[in-house]
C-alpha cells in the first residue's frame, strides 16, 4: 500500500496576505496565489497550507473571522478559491486551509446578537460568559490573554466574555450544540469544495474547564491550564476525524498545538487527527544534546500511535528562521528536519532566508503590540510581503509603486526569488535540491532512526535506511566523513552550523575510528 501523501510530505505555508497581490491594492490575495502556483510546484512541495481568507474585521490579520464559509471580498471570491484548488491539483499540489474554530470575530452575527441580548440570554450561551466579581466590576478570574492583559472583557452589564486572544476574538463554547454543529458544517463545506486538509487553529482551546478555576500560584505560560489541552478537547477531534474519514483522497487534519511531546501525542491517536505540530524546536537554541533529546521525544510521542511528526521549520507566529537561528542555522535545521521521519512545514519566505523585519512602531498591526503596551513587538516582522523581483518596490509583490499592507524595507530585493533563482548557492536553490533529493533518500525509509552515538561534542547524527544525516551545531572544523559514505548535500557554513546528507555502503558504522572522526 502507498503511504498517504501527508505522512512524509513537505507543506508550504502561504501567508496569503503577504504572498502575492493579484489585484493591485497592496494586500496578498487568492488571485495572486493562483498566479504563483507554478513557483510552488517548482519548489517541490507536496501541498500548500493557505492562511485565513475569510471575511474578517482584521483585528488579527484574518484570524478574527466573521463568516467561516465565505471569502473576504478584499482577498477574492469563492470562485477564486475553487480555481486555486483546481489549478493546484492540476500541478500536483494539495491544498490545506486554516479552520479557526476556537473563536470568532466580535462582528460575527452570533456575537453581535449576544452583546444585544443581555445577561443570561440564550445567545450568550454560545460563548464563555460569566458574571464579574465585585458586582460585575472585576473579571471573573485572573486568566491572562495570550496576547497580553486579561482574558475577560465586560459587556457592560455585569457579565464578561472570554477571549484567549484579542478582545475582538470571543471564544466559542464548543459544549453548545449550535457551536458543534456549525463547526462540523464548516469542515464539510471546505472538504466538499475539494481541499485536501485542514489546520485546526488554536486546537487545544476548544474545551475549557466549566468551573473556570483560578490558575495556581506560580503558574507560567506553557504549563497546564484550565483552558487548553484538557481531556475533553479530544472528543471534538474524534468527531472531526470521523468527518475527514468520510472523504476520499487521504484528507488530513493537523492540530496547532503548542506544547511538549506528551501534550502532542494524544491528538494523533488512531481515532483522532493525522498530525499535530512539533513546534517545540522553534524555540530551542542550536545545542546538539538538547536537540537529540527533543527529537527522540517528539518521535516517541507520535510513533507509538502509528503516526509521524509534523516538523515546523517556521510559521507566521514566530520570528523568521534566518533570524532565530542565523541563516546558516536555518539551512542546517531545514536539512535535519527533511531527513527525519515525518512531514515538514516550511513557512513562505524561509526558503529565501528572509530575515525578521524591524518595523516602525506606526506600521505594526499585530494586536499583541497594543495589548502589551508596546513591550512585545508582535509577529508582523515575519509577515512582511515577499520580494519576487529585485526591484523597484514592492519587488514584484504588487504593481510598481504600490504601498504594501506592511512596509517592505529598503533593499528587500536582495532576497528576491528572481535573484536567488540565478544563484546556485542560494537558500532557494538549496531548498529545491533538498526537497527533491529527500524523495530519493528519505521518503519511505520508515520511522526507525539509528542514532550515531560516538560523534564529537556538538554533533548529532542518525541513519535511516542506507543514508546518514549529520549535523554540527555551532562552529567547528569539517570532519572527514568518508567513513559514513558519499556526501550528497550540505547546508550551512564551513565555520558554523551545518548538516550533511550522505549515502554509503556501511550503515553499521558507529565508532569514531570507523567513521573517520578525530575527537582531539
Amino acid at each position: 500500500m502507498t503511504a498517504p501523501w501527508w505522512r512524509e510530505g513537505v507543506v508550504h505555508e502561504v501567508y496569503v496576505r503577504s504572498f502575492s497581490d493579484g489585484t493591485g491594492d497592496g494586500v496578498g490575495d487568492l488571485p495572486g496565489l493562483r498566479a504563483r502556483l507554478p513557483y510552488l510546484r517548482d519548489l517541490g512541495v507536496d501541498a500548500i497550507w493557505v492562511t485565513p481568507f475569510y471575511p474578517s474585521a482584521d483585528h488579527d490579520a484574518g484570524y478574527d473571522v466573521i463568516d467561516h464559509r465565505a471569502v473576504d471580498p478584499r482577498l477574492g471570491t469563492l470562485d477564486d478559491l475553487d480555481a486555486v484548488v483546481a489549478d493546484a491539483h492540476a500541478l500536483g499540489l494539495r491544498v490545506m486551509v486554516d479552520l479557526v474554530l476556537n473563536h470568532v470575530s466580535s462582528e460575527h452575527p452570533w456575537f453581535r446578537a449576544a452583546a444585544e441580548a443581555g445577561p443570561g440570554s440564550a445567545e450568550r450561551a454560545r460563548f464563555h460568559v460569566r458574571p464579574g466579581r465585585d458586582g460585575g466590576a472585576l473579571p471573573p478570574t485572573g486568566w491572562p490573554s495570550i496576547f497580553g492583559g486579561s482574558a475577560w472583557e465586560p459587556f457592560g452589564d455585569g457579565e464578561w466574555y472570554l477571549h484567549l486572544f484579542d478582545v475582538h476574538q470571543p471564544d466559542l463554547n464548543h459544549d453548545h450544540p449550535d457551536v458543534r454543529a456549525d463547526a462540523e458544517r464548516t469542515l464539510r463545506f471546505w472538504l466538499d469544495r475539494g481541499v485536501d486538509g485542514v489546520r485546526f487553529d488554536a486546537a487545544g482551546g476548544l474545551t475549557k474547564d466549566p468551573a473556570y478555576p483560578e490558575l495556581p500560584d506560580g503558574w507560567q505560560p506553557g504549563h497546564a491550564s484550565p483552558y487548553s489541552d484538557l481531556d475533553g478537547v479530544h472528543d471534538h477531534y474524534r468527531r472531526f476525524a470521523k468527518v475527514l474519514s468520510e472523504y476520499d483522497g487521504d484528507r488530513v487534519g493537523v492540530a496547532e498545538v503548542w506544547g511538549e511531546p506528551h501534550v502532542i501525542g494524544p491528538y494523533v491517536r488512531p481515532d483522532e487527527l493525522q498530525q499535530a505540530f512539533a513546534i517545540d524546536p522553534l524555540f530551542r537554541p542550536l545545542d546538539a544534546t538538547l536537540w537529540r533529546r527533543l527529537l527522540a521525544e517528539q518521535l516517541d510521542a507520535v510513533v507509538r500511535h502509528g503516526r509521524l511528526p509534523a516538523w515546523a521549520h517556521g510559521n507566521h507566529d514566530v520570528k523568521r528562521a534566518a533570524t532565530r537561528w542565523g541563516e546558516d542555522g536555518a539551512r542546517a535545521v531545514l536539512l535535519l528536519m527533511l531527513a527525519l521521519p515525518g512531514c515538514v512545514y516550511l513557512y513562505a519566505g524561509d526558503e529565501l532566508a528572509l530575515p525578521e523585519v524591524d518595523l516602525p512602531d506606526e506600521a505594526i498591526t499585530d494586536p499583541t503590540y497594543r495589548r502589551s503596551g508596546g513591550t512585545d513587538r508582535g509577529r508582523d516582522g515575519a509577515r512582511v510581503p515577499l520580494p519576487w523581483t529585485t526591484g523597484p518596490a514592492p519587488y514584484g509583490f504588487a504593481p510598481d509603486g504600490t504601498p504594501t499592507w506592511l512596509p517592505q524595507p529598503d533593499g528587500w530585493g536582495t532576497h528576491a526569488v528572481e535573484r536567488q533563482e540565478a544563484d546556485p548557492d542560494s537558500m532557494l536553490a538549496l531548498t529545491r535540491r533538498a526537497i527533491r533529493l529527500r524523495d530519493e533518500l528519505w521518503r519511505g525509509a520508515g520511522d526507525e532512526v539509528t542514532w550515531l552515538e560516538s560523534l564529537p561534542a556538538g554533533w548529532l547524527g542518525f541513519r535511516r535506511g542506507a543514508a546518514t544525516c549529520v549535523t554540527r551545531f555551532g562552529a567547528g572544523p569539517d570532519p572527514d566523513l568518508g567513513g559514513l559514505g558519499e556526501v550528497l548535500l550540505t547546508g550551512g557554513a564551513s565555520d558554523g552550523s551545518a548538516t550533511w546528507w550522505l549515502r554509503g555502503d556501511r550503515p553499521g558504522t558507529t565508532t569514531d575510528e570507523e567513521a573517520g572522526w578525530d575527537r582531539r
